[in-house]
């Protein structure tokens, strides 16, 4: 009976290994992958199952309470690792986090409408926030070194280009608090009359609580396109944009939310700056760019700058530009120095809330 126990164990991960592969498509390429990795990690957890503890013999089973629990132990103590000489390193509490969150969206594929243990793990202290009056003088001193001028200290020096970038994403976070995913997802038929608006698509921060299908089946479009849309990697037509647009904003409360906003002036202007700038890095592109975010430099995946950024590609832009600004203003009066993530500049934003 022990030996059909330990047999079926592998059965059990490969199960797991096929749910996941149904749940790709519907879930954010990031989230995707890590799902792959706890159905590995799954795997790895059979191969050491302790004999102590009754071994899942079916996919459901691995969500039961014990399993769960030795499972859990397994991974917070760095034993499922893929690497070996990663094997014995504990994991960081966001990676845990992220493994959590897969079990739940796992179980609740496997086991649909069953309450499961999950384990808690605590959540980080947030990091202070830009305080408002520092976001006023960030937004002053900007505007003033998105000119012509080169801007340079002590070594230290940013180009026009980054400048005039750094100034229109930072103005539209600090009108909109629009997160990286969602300023990936900006195309330029986003922005309205005169860059007076901006359209935002609000996406829950766990991409995997997206109902995608849902949205496909409204839209009349497929998975992918949805997927596309959402994620900002653009390959969508403008008139599946709509549609897409159309089925989101019918979802109501819960769901992904499309929102306008009003832009100040200030900010109209440093995005007609950008885009003037945009316009000439995307010039020797062939075929169409609609993001209204692009590369500066090429890189090794791209050989030419003026591709869409994504939301990594959001934050390193933020981050390396808020970096140098903090090198050239060092010392300076009525400055203190920025975060260097985009995300306590976004809570720190006083945004109006949309139009209605």
């Amino acid at each position: 009976m022990e030996q059909t126990g330990k047999a079926a164990g592998p059965a059990a991960a490969r199960a797991v290994s096929a749910v996941v592969d149904g749940l790709a498509g519907g879930v954010s390429p990031s989230r995707a992958r890590q799902l792959r990795m706890v159905a590995g990690m799954w795997e790895r957890a059979l191969g050491q199952w302790p004999d102590a503890v009754a071994r899942p013999a079916r996919a459901a089973e691995l969500f039961g309470y014990e399993a769960l629990r030795t499972f859990w132990g397994l991974a917070a103590g760095g034993r499922l690792w893929a690497r070996e000489q990663d094997v014995g390193r504990a994991p960081s509490g966001a990676t845990l986090r992220v493994v959590r969150d897969c079990l739940g969206i796992l179980a609740a594929s496997v086991c649909p409408g069953e309450e499961v243990w999950l384990p808690v793990v605590p959540q980080p202290e947030p990091k202070a926030v830009v305080p408002p009056g520092q976001l006023a003088v960030l937004y002053r001193k900007l505007a003033d070194m998105a000119s012509d001028a080169p801007v340079e200290r002590h070594g230290i020096a940013l180009s026009k280009e980054d400048r005039v970038r750094l100034l229109a994403l930072v103005a539209v976070v600090l009108d909109t608090g629009a997160r990286s995913s969602e300023l990936a997802a900006m195309r330029l038929d986003d922005l309205g009359e005169d860059e007076g608006t901006v359209r935002v698509h609000r996406t829950p921060q766990n991409a995997s609580a997206l109902p995608q299908r849902v949205v496909a089946e409204r839209a009349g479009v497929g998975e992918d396109v949805v997927q596309r849309f959402m994620s900002g990697r653009g390959g969508v037509s403008p008139g599946a944009r709509e549609q897409v647009r159309a089925a989101l904003a019918g979802l109501g409360p819960g769901g992904p939310a499309v929102e306008d906003y009003a832009l100040r002036p200030g900010t109209g202007v440093a995005v007609r700056r950008w885009l003037r700038v945009r316009a000439g890095l995307v010039a020797r592109l062939e075929g169409t760019q609609s993001a209204l975010w692009v590369s500066l430099k090429a890189n090794q995946w791209q050989g030419e700058p003026g591709f869409a950024l994504r939301p990594q590609g959001v934050r390193k832009a933020y981050t390396r530009g808020a970096v140098a600004l903090n090198g050239v203003m060092a010392g300076r009066y009525g400055w203190s120095p920025l975060p260097t993530t985009l995300e306590q500049l976004r809570r720190g934003a006083g945004f109006a809330p949309p139009l209605p």
